[in-house]
């Protein structure tokens, strides 16, 4: 799995690319999601996210916790429908908000100053595991 962080602010926006299987993939995933402690929103961008194994669905729910907790929250962006059709088979799609792409764009937008942007690039994200 790869992963891409862009700052915005207080929004993050984390894209990940490949599968969330393995327990390399998750630690990278909750690795770069807590380090964003000033974050009041962190976007997970899964457009490209082929595979999500059960340890991947329990790090998500972990992460929407662990930014409940800190007063912040923590939104899913283009989740493929067989990813959203497993989050369903195990109850957990209730507890997470999906990020709309007008919700994104607005974002993104509201940053009128492009140095108030950074990327962090591809992070602490080469867990290049693929199970």
């Amino acid at each position: 799995m790869t992963l891409h962080l862009d700052n915005f602010g207080d929004v993050v926006i984390v894209e990940c690319e490949g599968r969330i299987v393995g327990s390399d993939a998750v630690l990278a995933l909750r690795n770069a999601v807590t380090s964003q402690t000033d974050a009041r929103m962190v976007i997970l961008d899964l457009s490209e996210v082929e595979a999500l194994g059960g340890g991947g669905i329990g790090m998500l729910a972990f992460l929407q916790r662990w930014a409940r907790f800190r007063g912040a929250r923590l939104k899913l962006f283009n989740p493929s429908r067989s990813l959203l059709l497993k989050l369903e088979q195990t109850y957990f799609i209730p507890a997470f908000e999906l990020a709309s792409i007008d919700e994104v764009l607005a974002y993104l937008s509201t940053t009128n100053n492009p140095s108030a942007m950074t990327s962090t690039g591809d992070q602490e994200n080469q867990a290049q595991r693929e199970n």
